[in-house]
């Protein structure tokens, strides 16, 4: 009786199990039928929401300017900052070639000098000696020449007889011929001093010094620094120099470059330069020198550029903006920069059309800005009517609350 009561209860246990998990079952099927048959619905209320556009009137056409999308050739630029500087290569720091004091200065900043033009003079010491050995070479030869001249006489008389030795006499001719050398090689170490021959031929016939030692002109140029002071010792390469003459037909223009970007760049390259100076103006030249380093500092690389400056506008130290041409043009579809509008997301939005009256957005993904356009990487075809001016106009209309 008791094991017959035990399976009883036993069945009824399982059969009540059996029907919650049925009941579970159908529960769970109808919510996710409930559910997929929500999406299906929002979904479909979704697609049938119509595009944002707006329709605009004939007065506010007029606003606006509507063209087909078309292409342009977008050229690969770099910008950069730097500065102006002269071209070290037509720039001379004018020292003298011996030491000295400077007597008188003979330019000023800023004045232009010829090549061969005197800068300052120096009492020499070095040129004292040279014109010192000089005078006495001149003296040594007329010696030796008019010793050779008596020689001759009395070895013309006949020789060993009643006259002079042979060995004498070609004694006398080697004398004259040694002294004729050195007065050759002390008129040459004077000249290296710059002395002309009228004013060596002039020392000689007067027997008297000139110590001032003119320094000249290396090139033809400008006046761009000055030290020479009257009194100032001056020796051989120490600075700073007591001149520095540039040529500034030519100046150099100095970019730094981002380390990264650093490959892209090569001699030749064309770049166009702008300096606060002249707003709207810009100047050309070409990459003429990449440096080796890398300032570990700022990470940096400097880029050297020439550019012909034939009136002298830039001044070296003037702030530089650069643009370098890293690639040649490549054709890209783009649009007017008064045809995309920046959203306050940073999003980029171009308005299309079809019909000239219904104007749509569309999100744009944007490349380079060149000349007044930007490149269209995404979000345009072309042939596509778009807003090339006026599209801030739509954008505000857009965002504009209904009106009652």
């Amino acid at each position: 009786m008791h094991a017959r009561t035990s399976k009883y209860l036993i069945g009824i246990f399982a059969a009540a199990l059996a029907i919650s998990i049925v009941a579970a079952l159908h529960k769970n099927i109808h919510n996710a039928l409930a559910s997929n048959s929500d999406s299906q619905s929002q979904a479909a209320t979704q697609a049938s929401q119509p595009e944002k556009t707006i329709e605009l009137t004939q007065s506010q056409l007029a606003a606006i300017k509507i063209e087909p999308v078309g292409t342009y050739s977008f050229s690969v630029d770099k910008d950069a900052v730097g500065n102006i500087d002269f071209d070290e290569d037509l720039s001379v720091q004018v020292f003298s070639s011996y030491q000295g004091k400077i007597i008188k200065a003979l330019a000023d900043v800023g004045d232009a000098v010829q090549r061969g033009q005197p800068l300052y003079t120096i009492d020499s010491p070095d040129l004292v000696q040279a014109e010192s050995t000089l005078i006495g070479a001149a003296a040594t030869y007329d010696l030796t020449t008019k010793e050779l001249s008596r020689v001759k006489t009395l070895y013309g008389t006949g020789g060993d007889i009643g006259g002079i030795a042979q060995k004498d006499f070609e004694q006398a001719i080697s004398d004259q011929e040694t002294a004729e050398g050195a007065l050759k090689a002390a008129r040459d170490a004077v000249r290296v001093f710059g002395k002309t021959d009228p004013e060596i031929d002039q020392i000689v016939a007067t027997r008297k010094i000139d110590p001032v030692l003119v320094v000249l002109s290396p090139i033809s140029g400008i006046i761009t620094a000055r030290d020479a002071q009257p009194g100032l010792l001056v020796q051989p390469g120490n600075t700073p120099a007591p001149y520095t003459v540039s040529n500034l037909s030519t100046k150099w223009m100095i970019a730094n470059v981002l380390e990264s970007d650093s490959p892209l760049f090569h001699v030749g390259q064309p770049v166009r330069v702008s300096v606060m100076a002249f707003p709207g103006r810009t100047f050309e030249g070409k990459v003429s020198k990449i440096y080796a380093t890398v300032d570990p500092n700022t990470h940096r690389v400097i880029i050297r550029s020439e550019i012909a400056d034939p009136n002298d506008e830039l001044r070296p130290g003037m702030l530089a903006d650069f643009v370098i041409r890293v690639d040649g043009p490549t054709k890209a579809t783009a649009i007017p920069v008064d045809g995309a509008v920046r959203e306050g997301d940073g999003t980029w939005t171009a308005w299309v059309t079809t019909d000239s009256v219904h104007f749509s957005p569309r999100t744009l993904k944007l490349g380079i800005e060149q000349d007044g356009r930007y490149q269209v990487l995404e979000g345009l075809n072309l042939g596509e009517l778009a807003v090339t001016k006026g599209g801030i106009f739509l954008s505000n209309m857009l965002e504009a609350p209904p009106s009652d």
